[in-house]
Parts: structure tokens; C-alpha cells; sequence
């Protein structure tokens, strides 16, 4: 589990989740989870076009998902947001399924890229993900607070001269670039999974954003961990148990929130009740 070939695997892994777990707080905050969900998949389309052209998949997931999230943004401007997305999904989608019909020698890789194939990463990929993975910490940081403000408080943002639509858009874009490094890792179907269940634990852990940001990243290493280690003993897509781990951790983080308001709740009376005997 640990011999050379492997070092590539957890090293990646690692990368893809801490930035899953830092742009999935954001995502989960802001109800993005449907953008989420689309832009993978309508970036599966550009990765079967590169196929179909004999580039890198990287060219072809960074295209698209670049296009996607720039036309989502701006037909949510002067639309519904979910009627927007669905349109941008629905349009890549069928790009895809055109590049699919040109080709037959696709099959391995679009398995891969749908499901995830963290045992076959390769050293020349670690590279460009290293890089992605740094130029979304960095979008991250530099529009952190306008960001955090718009997202919690948008009424705040809009009177402090915040522009929603344009954070909104550069938000989007950052999903874009962190969904170009981890499809290929997680795959399209799941990484929504690895970009929703962490942060959706830690909010209900803590309603502390650096702490949740935090206990979000911690939960999606574990996660991607955990998955790594099973895929490789049962030989099973790592994409499976990353959704089922991140389903898993999103229950448990919804059970401690019920436990703790119960506990909350029953503490007065209880107390009431010791005093009244």
C-alpha cells in the first residue's frame, strides 16, 4: 500500500483534498451545490473532446469547465440560477455525447474519468495539480473576505459596494480550476460527494467559518484516505468509497448537531424540574 508506485496516489490525493475541502465550505455556504454538481460533469465533456483530438484530458477539463462556469454565471445574472445551470449541463453534456460518438477508443479512460483512478495517477500529472491546487488557494485568499461577507450576509455585501455577481462569478471560476485537478482523481460522477459531504459535516460541527474550513479539510483527507486504502484492498473505484465515506460523515456531523440542540434544549427544563424536587 505504501511502495513507491503508490506515493503518486496518496500525494495527489492529499492535494485534492485539501482544496475539495476548503472551495466545498464555500460551496456548501453559499448553496452552490447544484453548480458544483455541473460543472464536473459538463467538464467530463471536454475531457472526452481532448480524447477525441489526442491532447492532454487537462486541456479539454480546463476548457470546459471554464465555459461552464462562465455561462452559468452569466445567464444566472438575468435568470433563475438553477434554470441557468441545468442549461449550461444540458449544453456541455451534449457537446460530450457528440466528441463520444466520434470515437471508440474512449472507454477506458471515460470509466476513469466518470469514476476515479487514484491507483493510476501518473508523475507527470502530480505537476499541474500542484499548481491548480495552489492557484485556488491563492483566488481563495485574495477574495476571502467579500466573499465570506456575500455568502453569510448578502444584504451587508450589496450596502458595503460588494458586486454579488462579480464574486459570484469569480467564485464559480475557482470551482472550475478545482474541479480541472480532482476529476481525474475522484471522477465527475463522485467528486460533488468529496466537495459536499466534508464541509457539510464541519458546518454542522461548528458554526466557526475558519474552524469549519478547517475540520472540512480534515474531514476530506480522512475521507480520500480511507478511500485510497479500501480501493486498493478490494480493488473497487475509489470514487465509491469516497461517496459513501462522504455520505457517511455527513450523517454523523447531522447526528451531533440533533444531539446538541436536544441537549441544549433539555437543559433548562431539566435543571427547572432538579429545582422544582
Amino acid at each position: 500500500m505504501f511502495a513507491s508506485f503508490m506515493m503518486n496516489a496518496w500525494l495527489t490525493a492529499t492535494i485534492v483534498a485539501v482544496i475539495a475541502g476548503v472551495v466545498g465550505y464555500f460551496v456548501v455556504l453559499r448553496g452552490s451545490a447544484f453548480p458544483a454538481h455541473a460543472i464536473p460533469k459538463g467538464a467530463f465533456a471536454g475531457a472526452a473532446g481532448a480524447a477525441l483530438l489526442g491532447i492532454s484530458t487537462f486541456i479539454g477539463l480546463a476548457v470546459f469547465a471554464v465555459l461552464g462556469a462562465l455561462g452559468i454565471g452569466a445567464m444566472s445574472r438575468r435568470g433563475r440560477h438553477d434554470v441557468a445551470t441545468a442549461l449550461a449541463l444540458v449544453m456541455m453534456l451534449a457537446v460530450g455525447a457528440a466528441f463520444l460518438s466520434r470515437t471508440i477508443e474512449y472507454e477506458g479512460a471515460i470509466y476513469s474519468l466518470l469514476f476515479g483512478e487514484i491507483l493510476g495517477v501518473s508523475t507527470n500529472e502530480i505537476l499541474p495539480t500542484t499548481l491548480l491546487g495552489i492557484a485556488c488557494i491563492a483566488a481563495i485568499a485574495v477574495i476571502y473576505r467579500p466573499l465570506m461577507l456575500s455568502s453569510i450576509t448578502p444584504e451587508v455585501a450589496e450596502a458595503r459596494g460588494i458586486r454579488s455577481h462579480r464574486i459570484e462569478m469569480c467564485f464559480l471560476l475557482v470551482v472550475a480550476l478545482a474541479t480541472t485537478m480532482t476529476v481525474p482523481v475522484v471522477g465527475a460522477l463522485l467528486i460533488f460527494s468529496l466537495m459536499i459531504g466534508p464541509p457539510a459535516a464541519a458546518r454542522s460541527l461548528t458554526s466557526r467559518p475558519v474552524l469549519a474550513m478547517l475540520l472540512s479539510v480534515l474531514i476530506a483527507l480522512a475521507t480520500v484516505w480511507v478511500a485510497i486504502a479500501l480501493s486498493y484492498q478490494y480493488n473497487w473505484p475509489v470514487g465509491f468509497f469516497v461517496g459513501i465515506l462522504g455520505a457517511v460523515s455527513y450523517g454523523i456531523g447531522r447526528g451531533w448537531a440533533a444531539w446538541q440542540r436536544n441537549r441544549r434544549v433539555a437543559g433548562p427544563g431539566t435543571a427547572a424540574a432538579m429545582d422544582g424536587g
